[in-house]
């Protein structure tokens, strides 16, 4: 009874290689489509569990990958942002989401604050304290830092095809999303854009505005359409890629 427990609520965080030599840490807020069984699904079919509305597709493979090719410490989540996102604002309309896409989301109607805090504490707040806590850690140490959140995103929403391969959103951290795409642009069969399919914005997004650009520390959020991760071999392909863009380096404590 106690392995299903464990199993049924996992960590809220999954750490990997927190010791990395590299400056870039990374995170992935939407590595898990995990729901614990008394939430019942939200009310929704299994099959929708599979959709992006639940996780980010491929987000969490590409994010291991990366993590051992960089050598970088990378920050999964243990749950579903169906149930609470983890890069959305608490307190906003999409933090506990009654509708996803085209898609009502019958669990989340009529949440109270005693629920909405409940998650809180058991899924958000320990994932970005243990972030936050290896920032600081970090500081201590005076080693420099990126950070870099690893997204997927479909390649049809609401009916409207999208054409891109990759986006790299970015507020502050404008020169690190440019050298991101200078190195994907290599491969010229590649369409890739600063801001797209997304912004950034405080209203919809917490890891880059939060963990980097108010701690003064470039961040960026990386989205690679998920047509593209469907396989191993895709997952592979695009791990190399972005680790041919985000250049790791041994670092040192400066001064």
């Amino acid at each position: 009874m106690t392995v299903l427990t464990e199993k049924d609520w996992p960590d809220a965080v999954e750490v990997l290689n927190e010791r990395g030599r590299s400056d870039i840490v990374l995170l992935c807020e939407h590595a898990s489509n995990h729901m614990p069984a008394e939430y019942r699904q939200l009310g929704l079919d299994a099959s929708h569990l599979q959709r992006h509305i639940a996780w980010d597709i491929g987000a969490a493979a590409v994010t291991r990958l990366l993590s051992a090719r960089l050598d970088a410490p990378a920050f999964l989540s243990g749950y579903s942002r169906l149930l609470i996102d983890l890069n959305r604002p608490l307190g906003t309309p999409g933090s506990i989401p009654v509708l996803s896409e085209d898609t009502d989301i019958p669990g989340n109607v009529g949440v109270d604050a005693a629920e909405r805090d409940r998650r809180a504490k058991i899924m958000f707040s320990p994932f970005h304290d243990r972030v936050a806590a290896h920032l600081d850690h970090r500081v201590t140490e005076r080693r420099p830092t990126r950070i870099v959140t690893i997204h997927s995103f479909t390649p049809v929403f609401l009916g409207v095809a999208r054409p891109w391969h990759a986006g790299v959103l970015h507020d502050r951290a404008a020169d690190l999303a440019e050298a991101i795409l200078s190195g994907l642009r290599t491969d010229a069969a590649l369409n890739v854009a600063a801001n797209v399919p997304y912004v950034i914005s405080r209203d919809a997004d917490y890891a880059v505005p939060v963990h980097g650009d108010d701690r003064g520390i470039p961040a960026v959020l990386i989205e690679v359409r998920q047509d593209l991760l469907a396989n191993q071999a895709g997952i592979e392909e695009w791990a190399d890629r972005l680790a041919a863009a985000l250049p790791a380096r041994e670092t040192e404590a400066v001064s």
